[in-house]
Parts: C-alpha cells; structure tokens; sequence
C-alpha cells in the first residue's frame, strides 16, 4: 500500500501530556501499537493541530489499541536528523518536506519545489493527487519508506524582509534572504540574483533579528506561528514556490500492524490531511488581514517577470535535467510548458 522548526519561545506540551490529551480516557491503558511522529514547525500550526485529530481519531476506531503520539517543533530533533530516525526505526513516522531532507535522499522528491511552477491551487493538487504524486510515492516507496497517499499543504511561499518590497527580480538583487538547507532552493534564489543562504529554520528569527540576512521566504501560516512580522518589514505575494509534507513512516513498523489497523491508519491519516489543505488555505486568507494589522505591509506580484528570469537563467533546463524527462513531463501536464 502506497499510501520545516521554530524559535524556542514557543511552548510546546510535554510528550505524556500529549499522548494524555489525545487519549479518552477508557484507552488509557497501554496501546498494542505506538508510533511516534516528529514535525518541524511550531505547536500551533495547522499540520499538528490535524495530527492532534488524526491521534484521537485513531484511538477512538482502534479502542486504544494505536496510539499516535506527536512531537512538533523538532523536539525530536533537525529534520536530517528524524530522516535518520526514520529510517533506522528510532522513529516510527515522519512528515518532511519533498524539496527539504527528503530530497538528499529522493532527489526527485524536489520536484514539487520548481520556482514559479503552479500558477494556484488547481494546478498543483491535480498534480500532486494525480500521475505526479503517484510518481514520487512510487520512488518514495523504492528508496525503502512507507508513503501515504495524500501530501499535507505547507503552503505557497511569500518573500519577506526588512529593506525593501519586492515587485520585480530586480528587487531581489543582491538581497541577503535565508533560504532552507537545499540545493533548489539555494538555485531558484541565486537565479534570481538574491544572496541566499542556507540556514536551519531554528536559526532563522535570531537571524533576522541580527540582521545576518535581510529576509526569509515561506508561507503565511509559519510566518505567523513563528512570529517573523516581529522582525521583517515587508511581505511580498511571490507566491514563488509550493511545499508539502510527506507522511512517511518506517517500514519494518508498518509492516508490524495487521492490515486491517494499516488500512483504518491510512484512511484516517489522509482524511486529515485533506482537512488540514482546507485549514491552510483558508488561513493563508486570513492570514494576510493579521499580519498586515501586525505590522507587515504587503504587495502583490506579477509573476511572469520571475518566470522569464529563471528561464533566461538556465534555472528551468537545469533542473529539467536533474529531474529527468519522465517526472519533467509529468510536471508539466499540470503547469504547462516550463523548459
């Protein structure tokens, strides 16, 4: 079956509070099955409060007898570090960005992270629910993880910074702005003439802060759970980049569980994962009047101009061929014609 971190001023619940929380209390007796699960971004984001309702949900259809229990804000560690987790069965689940971590491990994986590909929405969950999504899961499942069939919505990224707003590629010229640890990342921006650079999302508000860079780039719900308004300046609508989460899980653990919990566990995690895309986008909308009333001042883009940079560049050819022609084309079924 087929099925990125935040400051440490956030709060985050101690593990056996959780796992009490989640918990009715006729299931407080020691589950048949734990599986642990590790994400990178603060308590409060959409992505854990869904997993919060995945775990209940699961002890409720199983009496107690699996038990999900979430770790967020990298308690259990960076993100390379729960990849190793992962795989070496120190950690039962994982969710993990396609262009982050998994990507050094699944190279094709970053696909989903092409600067300026989807144009919205529509083009992107026909791919990431379609043949382009079926792909990736099917190299997922080769390099030896266990996939679900529904990725969880990060978001479009936005750029934002404490010098200028950002309309053209000219804007982003020489500008100092963080950039996760990833080669497409660091590629999309150095295209674009920006200064990236690679810094672990933990390290990104004392950064800024500091003014070791001038800006970062992500979407509005981490924006606001990580509090960046209180150190950028202005929030520019690039909407340059999408990301999202795999579920992965081990598969020595999986393979552990009879395949009527595997099936209630999958059916149950993905139904939240669709619910969590519904709470993301709605945010991403709300989101905007919040951090605007916080300080933020916003500019909408064209993004045609950023397309034709990169393409000038060689960005889109050179990714092309990094990718292959096979995922490329799946690709672009979905955006249309990049390179």
């Amino acid at each position: 079956m087929t099925f990125s971190i935040s400051r440490r001023r956030f709060a985050t619940l101690a593990a056996g509070g959780a796992v009490a929380a989640a918990l009715p209390l006729r299931f407080a007796h020691a589950a048949e099955f734990s599986f642990k699960v590790g994400t990178n971004v603060p308590e409060n984001h959409p992505l854990n409060v869904h997993l919060r309702k995945a775990s209940a949900q699961l002890a409720e259809a199983t009496s107690g007898q699996f038990d999900l229990q979430i770790f967020p804000n990298n308690q259990l560690g960076a993100d390379s570090d729960m990849l190793s987790q992962l795989r070496s069965g120190a950690l039962e689940c994982f969710l993990n960005s396609g262009v982050n971590v998994l990507s050094t491990m699944i190279p094709s994986a970053a696909i989903s992270g092409v600067g300026f590909a989807f144009k919205d929405y529509g083009q992107l969950w026909n791919a990431m629910d379609g043949k382009l999504g079926a792909h990736l899961r099917g190299q997922i499942t080769k390099g030896g993880l266990v996939v679900m069939d529904k990725i969880w919505d990060n978001g479009f990224r936005y750029v934002t910074n404490s010098v200028r707003p950002i309309t053209t590629p000219d804007d982003l010229k020489g500008l100092k702005i963080r950039v996760p640890v990833s080669a497409l990342w660091l590629s999309l921006f150095k295209s674009l003439g920006a200064a990236p650079t690679g810094l672990n999302f933990a390290e990104v508000y004392s950064a800024l802060q500091t003014h070791v860079v001038d800006g970062q780039e992500n979407p509005p719900a981490i924006i606001s759970a990580a509090k960046l308004y209180e150190v950028q300046k202005y929030c520019s609508v690039t909407n340059h980049m999408w990301d999202g989460w795999w579920f992965l899980i081990n598969r020595r653990a999986w393979s552990q569980l009879p395949p009527a919990l595997q099936e209630k566990v999958a059916t149950i995690v993905n139904a939240n994962c669709m619910a969590e895309r519904e709470d993301v986008a709605k945010q991403n909308i709300a989101l905007r009047k919040d951090l605007a009333a916080a300080g933020l001042i916003f500019n909408d883009v064209n993004t045609e101009p950023f397309r034709q940079t990169l393409s000038k560049a060689g960005f889109y050819t050179e990714w092309r061929g990094k990718f292959g022609e096979e995922a490329w084309a799946l690709l672009e079924e979905s955006t249309g014609k990049l390179a």
